[in-house]
């Protein structure tokens, strides 16, 4: 991705007079290829949000269909515990200390300063607070994306819905933040957003059908980026009173029926888009996958059996629904337990459109298309998570530097998951804390000293890995 010299104006106006040169198709045997791939995100949807992971209350037949038809991943991490670095990591194939968004306002916030062990970039400080490297909600333009990756083999982009990583276009050829084309969220560093907007969905939707439509002769990538489920809550009142009445003929919890109804917006956008395929023949050459951004928020909804929610690294934080359908590749009705990744998705689509990786920066990740063969993918593979700042807010579960209970949902600390293992190093408290979850999948037991051996051995990875990406790691004491 080059650098571009030009001001906001006229980027906004070149964005919404901009129309796409037509990509040329190719017919194999009759087919077109490379296959056409749409990645359907959530925002904030939790693991067991879904259907098939085990959701009752909850309405997801759509996303359900395509998990029995195509293969579910139990163990896909998107790269962070929040949206902006989720973005920025699925969007280059990088971890993010090297696009170095860790946060969408780019700093500390939801607790007292003085309850921070370290000086980190912290909302509302001086400049003395600024001792690491941080972006806030941009990734640079000299990282190649998804969509200039896809280009080099001919394919037509589109990017609808949320961005959340900067003014940059980033090589789409066709975008919108909200329904009409040309739409832009980021405009010279002032973000508009559609949480609250209880059409949006349907009007992004529209817009989907409409690129398809126009494209169905184009290789393409679709990038649907739903609003929804993140707050504030919005969604139709008569869907709204549908899941009341649905929670007053018993539920085993108080749900949201707001939430509920929220979810049942970005399945029936899922299931239009399906069934457009379909009408256009072009379900059996067209990769579909449905995932969310980070994990629920843990005061809305309810991860269990995972660990907490949203911001934090336990796993209601950081793991969330996958689910993917690639006719004549993916088993109907498929599951892996392999751990995957966010970063995985450019080496991935890479392979799936015979096209070559960035040449001038580095991709982090692993192409799971072995997995969707049912061939060799090394399970053991380690897996990395940074967060160098200070988060509280909704459901805190991590003591303050000074012992206070329950002060934060994340602090300074790095990750590693490697396989059946996971170890989270605090450097908040100089201490760490290992799982296995393949038997504690809830995060309940801390094995560090029982299991000793393997948590030096994870340590010492994690150390290698963070000197190795240059992660920034605090230390200048808060006195």
């Amino acid at each position: 991705m080059k650098a571009q010299n030009i001001s906001c104006v006229v980027v906004a106006l070149f964005l919404n007079l901009f129309s796409p040169e037509q990509a040329k198709g190719q017919t194999v045997g009759g087919k077109r290829t490379p296959p056409n791939i749409v990645l359907i995100l959530a925002d904030d949807l939790g693991w067991m949000d879904v259907g098939f992971n085990g959701a009752e209350f909850y309405e997801t037949p759509n996303i359900d269909q395509l998990a029995s038809e195509g293969m579910i991943f139990t163990r896909f991490y998107p790269s962070a515990a929040n949206c902006a670095p989720t973005r920025a990591s699925l969007l280059t194939g990088m971890y993010s200390p090297r696009h170095q968004v860790y946060i969408p306002q780019g700093v500390s916030r939801g607790g007292d300063v003085s309850k921070m062990r370290f000086k980190v970039p912290t909302q509302g400080q001086n400049s003395t607070f600024n001792t690491i490297p941080v972006s806030i909600n941009t990734v640079s333009s000299e990282f190649e994306s998804l969509a200039e990756l896809l280009k080099k083999v001919n394919y037509v982009s589109a990017r609808l819905g949320k961005w959340h990583i900067g003014d940059d276009n980033q090589g789409f050829d066709v975008l919108s933040a909200a329904g009409q084309i040309g739409e832009i969220t980021n405009y010279c560093g002032d973000e508009k957003r559609f949480y609250n907007d209880d059409h949006v969905a349907e009007r992004l939707t529209d817009a989907a059908l409409h690129f398809i439509d126009e494209n169905k002769e184009n290789p393409f990538f679709l990038y649907l980026s739903h609003w929804e489920v993140h707050t504030p809550l919005m969604a139709r009142q008569e869907r709204i009173a549908y899941y009341s009445n649905k929670l007053k003929g018993g539920a085993d919890r108080n749900y949201d029926p707001v939430y509920a109804a929220e979810i049942e917006q970005i399945d029936r956008s899922v299931g239009r888009v399906l069934n457009r395929l379909k009408e256009l023949n072009l379900e059996e050459n067209t990769v579909v996958i449905v995932t969310s951004d980070n994990g629920g928020l843990s005061s809305i909804t309810d991860n269990a059996p995972l660990r907490a929610g949203k911001g934090t690294f336990y796993e209601g934080g950081i793991r969330v629904p996958f689910c993917i359908k690639w006719p004549g590749v993916t088993q109907a009705g498929s599951k892996s337990d392999i751990p995957v990744s966010g970063i995985d998705f450019m080496p991935t689509f890479a392979e799936i459109a015979s096209a070559e990786l960035p040449q001038h920066q580095p991709v982090d990740g692993n192409s799971f298309l072995p997995i969707l063969k049912g061939e060799y993918f090394d399970r053991d593979r380690a897996l990395f998570f940074h967060f160098p700042l200070y988060l509280g807010g909704s459901v805190e579960v991590l003591p303050a530097f000074d012992g206070t209970k329950n002060y934060w949902r994340a602090v300074p600390s790095s990750v590693i998951i490697a396989g059946d293992w996971k170890l989270i190093y605090y450097y908040e408290y100089d201490r760490y804390e290992l799982f296995n979850l393949r038997t504690d999948i809830s995060e309940q037991e801390d094995l560090s000293g029982r299991e000793s051996g393997v948590a030096t051995n994870l340590l010492e990875k994690l150390r290698n890995w963070v000197a190795a990406v240059h992660a920034p790691v605090p230390t200048v004491l808060n006195k």
